[in-house]
C-alpha cells in the first residue's frame, strides 16, 4: 500500500499535507485514489482499442491543447490547437468528441 501512495504522489507531484481531522484524512485519501481509478479506467479503454498510453507524454500533450475565442463584427470565432501525440486516440477511446479546430457563430 505504501508503494502505491508513493507512486500516486510522484505521479501527481504532491507534497506532504498535514491534516487536523479524520474527515480531512479520508477526503485526502479519496482525492489521492480517484485519479488512479480514472487512470486505470482510461488505460482499460485504450487497451480495448488496441493501444497503450505513455502517461507523461499524454499529460504533456494535453497541456498543449488550448482553445481561444475571438469576437469581432458580431461574430465569435473559437479555435483550438491541433492534437499532438495520442490525445485524439485517447479522447476517441473515452468516447469524448472534440470540437472542430475552428468554429464560427454569432456573438
Amino acid at each position: 500500500m505504501e508503494v502505491l501512495f508513493r507512486w500516486a504522489k510522484a505521479l501527481m507531484r504532491t507534497r506532504p499535507i498535514y491534516h487536523s481531522s479524520d474527515e480531512a484524512i479520508r477526503g485526502h485519501v479519496f482525492c489521492s485514489f480517484l485519479p488512479l481509478l480514472l487512470q486505470k479506467e482510461l488505460a482499460d479503454l485504450c487497451a480495448a482499442k488496441g493501444f497503450s498510453v505513455e502517461w507523461g507524454d499524454l499529460l504533456r500533450d494535453l497541456d498543449r491543447l488550448q482553445e481561444a475565442m475571438i469576437e469581432k463584427d458580431g461574430k465569435r470565432i473559437t479555435t483550438r490547437t491541433h492534437l499532438k501525440g495520442q490525445v485524439g486516440s485517447v479522447f476517441q477511446a473515452a468516447g469524448v468528441a472534440l470540437p472542430q479546430n475552428i468554429r464560427e457563430q454569432a456573438a
